[in-house]
Parts: structure tokens; C-alpha cells; sequence
């Protein structure tokens, strides 16, 4: 299983790393994560843009399956994905994101992903398919 320490290194150079997503809690069916609303991840009125509430979301999901699999054997794709933007955030303030397993199948992972504000207010609700592939050697 995957470190916070090793998930930071294979992130480097990513999506992941131009969001600022800081993984804080990591374990098997379970991702709690938070992203810093900056200027460069709004829309023109100041607020977090729903494609970068999307794009932590899959992340951190796609990082759940990768921790419970293992990298190096299995490759994770995004294949579906829905969100429901219910409250903004405002740029200077962190997004927290809670990614829960829903279903654990041998092709598929099916995630619960919430992200909230620094005021325990739900901003994002997204969900998440993603297939599995086994890497062949």
C-alpha cells in the first residue's frame, strides 16, 4: 500500500500538483484531502471553478483506488463521473474533500466524494467510477 509520502512523490509534475491537493488522511476505502482555493482555480467572480472541484475530486479518488490495488500492478481509469456544485468557495480559503469506497468490485470502484468548506459546508457532491485494469507483465 501507497504512503502519503509515496503519493506526493508520484504526483509531482501533475495535475495534482498545479491544484495543490495535500492529502491528510489515507487508508482502504478512505481519502481525506484539502486544496487552497487560489485565483488560478477560479471562475471570473472570485469563486472555486466547478472543473477544478471535479478535477480534486477524481484525483482523490483515483488515489483511493491506486492505494487499496497498488500502483504498480493496477492501472486506475476514471470512467464515469457526476457532481452536484451546491455552495461556492471563495478564493484564499481551503476546500476539504472526503472520498469514501461505495462499491469494491474486481473492474470497478465506485466513490462517494464530498468537498466542503473551511465552515463544514458542502460545496461539491461527486461521484466516481473507476475501472481497473491489471497491468500485464
Amino acid at each position: 500500500m501507497l504512503s502519503l509520502e509515496e503519493i506526493k512523490e508520484i504526483n509531482e509534475g501533475t495535475m495534482m500538483e498545479a491544484l495543490g491537493i495535500e492529502y491528510l488522511e489515507l487508508r482502504e476505502g478512505f481519502v481525506y484531502a484539502r486544496m487552497f482555493v487560489k485565483k488560478e482555480l477560479s471562475q471570473p467572480y472570485g469563486m472555486l471553478h466547478g472543473g477544478a472541484s471535479m478535477a480534486m475530486a477524481e484525483s482523490i479518488g483515483g488515489v483511493g483506488s491506486a492505494y487499496y490495488l497498488g500502483i504498480k500492478d493496477y492501472i486506475i481509469r476514471g470512467m464515469q463521473f457526476s457532481a452536484n456544485h451546491v455552495k461556492a468557495a471563495k478564493v484564499g480559503t481551503y476546500v476539504y474533500a472526503t472520498a469514501t469506497i461505495i462499491h469494491k468490485g474486481r473492474q470497478t470502484h465506485v466513490w462517494n466524494i464530498d468537498i466542503k468548506n473551511e465552515d463544514d459546508e458542502l460545496v461539491s457532491s461527486c461521484r466516481l467510477t473507476n475501472f481497473i485494469l491489471k497491468v500485464e507483465k
